[in-house]
């Protein structure tokens, strides 16, 4: 027994030895020379599927029983932990990782391309055919990520529902376990996701937001920068910038303070906006008349008329009762002594 096992030994290593340098011989990189004679080649596991026509970067890791498609771009120092694939037109920028079981692409018109220096989570699915009724088969459909962001493990983010529209996500965002973004959404920068935030298809979220846990989004919402939104809450309708919501049914809940400060906010625009957001959603008077009205009061009023923060809060309140938008979340006031 133990000469067979000596026999075994080097005929197992000849074999794994011979795979990978086949494998790495159907493997086409963005610099030929570099990657074969430069300081950081690529290390592709003998059991990975790598298809002769992808294109892969330099100090590219590619773990074992993945799998790489044949329109597939993967940028310089990328790694894919074990069973992570990348299907279809897809484009990986520098950096990015793949967490086991994670999936980016789909076999289908258009294309998805993710920027740099971004994690997708164990088990995430990006780029995938949306769950829009409306979708054609072979339309094209699209989804644009920027760089720096963190989407965590069981996350699905799926392409645009017709070929003139487009999902797109900026740049360092967290996203994390299990959400959800639809068709055709638009996530700017700098926003937290908690676990289960779950968006429509078509919504707009801004940048520096803050979701908690188990939310749910209505499809055409826009949910306006420096907001937040409580845990357990249903969103039908337009959050404004700068403001807080929750409940069964979202409501008002006043300014996100405690964002604002984090953010750097002074404590003279914070002031401003209370001040404004007062007069707005909390009037003293009994013929204080529409919402209309009190934001026309408010932007006549010369201490706040000329404060940034408090015409930008105008504004999304305003461009949410535009005819093609779904207004605002309710709110209460109370008119009194």
């Amino acid at each position: 027994s133990s000469s067979l096992l000596s026999i075994r030994k080097p005929l197992s290593f000849a074999l794994r030895t011979s795979f990978t340098l086949q494998r790495f011989s159907n493997v086409s990189y963005e610099n030929n020379v570099s990657a074969t004679l430069g300081t950081n080649p690529s290390f592709i596991h003998p059991t990975a599927i790598v298809h002769p026509n992808a294109v892969i970067g330099q100090g590219v890791s590619i773990g074992p029983f993945c799998t790489i498609g044949s329109s597939a771009k993967l940028g310089n120092a990328c790694q894919l932990y074990p069973g992570s694939h990348v299907f279809g037109n897809t484009e990986l920028g520098d950096q990015c990782i793949l967490m086991t079981g994670a999936v980016v692409g789909d076999d289908l018109p258009g294309c998805t391309v993710i920027g740099c220096n971004n994690v997708i989570g164990h088990h995430a699915v990006v780029g995938i055919k949306c769950q829009d009724m409306k979708y054609k088969p072979g339309d094209e459909c699209f989804l644009y990520v920027g760089d720096n962001n963190e989407i965590r493990e069981h996350t699905s983010i799926h392409r645009s529902s017709k070929p003139s529209e487009r999902t797109v996500i900026g740049d360092n965002n967290l996203i994390m376990g299990s959400c959800h973004i639809a068709h055709d959404c638009k996530v700017g920068n700098n926003n937290i996701f908690a676990n289960n935030t779950l968006l429509a298809g078509h919504v707009m979220v801004e940048d520096y937001t803050h979701t908690a846990g188990a939310i749910v989004v209505h499809q055409f919402c826009r949910i306006g920068s420096y907001s937040f939104v409580g845990g357990g809450s249903v969103v039908s309708q337009d959050v404004p910038k700068y403001m807080m919501v929750s409940g069964e049914r979202a409501e008002l809940r006043g300014l996100n303070l405690e964002g604002l400060r984090r953010r750097g906010f002074p404590v003279t625009e914070i002031k401003s906006l209370r001040t404004a957001y007062r007069k707005i959603f909390m009037p003293t008077e009994a013929n204080s008349g529409g919402i209309e009205d009190r934001l026309a009061e408010v932007k006549e009023l010369e201490e706040l008329a000329h404060v940034p923060a408090v015409s930008s809060m105008v504004q999304s309140i305003r461009d949410s009762f535009a005819e093609d938008r779904r207004g605002i979340c309710k709110f209460r006031y109370w008119s009194g002594p």
